[in-house]
């Protein structure tokens, strides 16, 4: 019979400690403190737009909070006060006043402590924190929550970052064009069409220039036609945070 971990040189499974190599994080050394030229990159989005702030999120250390959680309680007979037996560690999922699930990160401790100064930091890579917020069934990451410099990461830069791909804008990305390119293309009532950065922000506006004389219901089901050919690949619809047409005469 083994011992307790440690106590006769074996784990919790009765598997001996000696020989093992255990890896490092990656991250050895990291001393929470947040990169001031993420911070930087963040702040500045404004004037030097997502593209950029987007690459240096990809290669930054990002910290996950972790919360204690009452896994399983316990109520006192006669008084019935409720009391935690154990409690176990959870990922913390928000929900935005539009529904989406969020994911939130930090840049470092001191923002992570000004958020919740008992959660436990996680260090990760950006594929690694998207990739847990896709597991928790996330929308989109929340950058520093609660700070000054407080931001949110769409969809389509949520997929990119998992991925481990670049992101583009929609009306930037050649895989996003292609698919346009090859749903017109079974429309003879679109002439031209082209795709440009629409409103709100991250809506990829397509720009049709058709043959005149169609009706508003012929309209109405070729819009819907497209709509529905782009949305059919998965790939595309993760790439593109909403879509509009514009109709202009040819």
């Amino acid at each position: 019979m083994t011992g307790p971990s440690g106590a006769d040189g074996t784990d919790t499974a009765g598997i001996p400690w000696e020989g093992r190599q255990l890896g490092g994080t990656g991250f050895d050394g990291d001393t929470g403190a947040a990169d001031p030229a993420l911070l930087e990159a963040i702040r500045n989005q404004d004037t030097t737009g997502e593209r950029p702030l987007l690459a240096a999120i990809a290669t930054a250390r990002w910290l996950v909070p972790i919360v204690a959680t009452a896994a399983e309680t316990t109520t006192a007979a006669g008084t019935g006060t409720t009391a935690e037996k154990s409690t176990e560690m959870a990922a913390v999922t928000l929900t935005a006043p539009d529904g989406q699930r969020a994911l939130p990160i930090f840049s470092g401790t001191d923002a992570l402590h000004q958020w919740d100064p008992s959660a436990r930091p996680v260090p990760v890579t950006a594929a690694r924190a998207a990739q847990a917020a896709v597991q928790e069934r996330c929308q989109v990451l929340v950058i520093d929550p609660r700070s000054a410099h407080e931001r949110a990461l769409r969809p389509s830069m949520l997929w990119a970052l998992a991925m481990g791909r670049e992101w583009l804008p929609a009306h930037e990305d050649p895989f996003v064009t292609d698919a346009v390119t090859r749903a017109v293309a079974e429309e003879p009532d679109v002439v031209t069409c082209r795709n440009e950065p629409g409103e709100p922000v991250g809506t990829l506006r397509v720009v049709l220039h058709l043959r005149p004389g169609l009706s508003p219901k012929q309209l109405e089901g070729l819009v819907t036609r497209l709509g529905e050919r782009i949305a059919l690949d998965g790939e595309t619809r993760a790439r593109i945070d909403g879509i509009a047409f514009s109709v202009r005469p040819a």
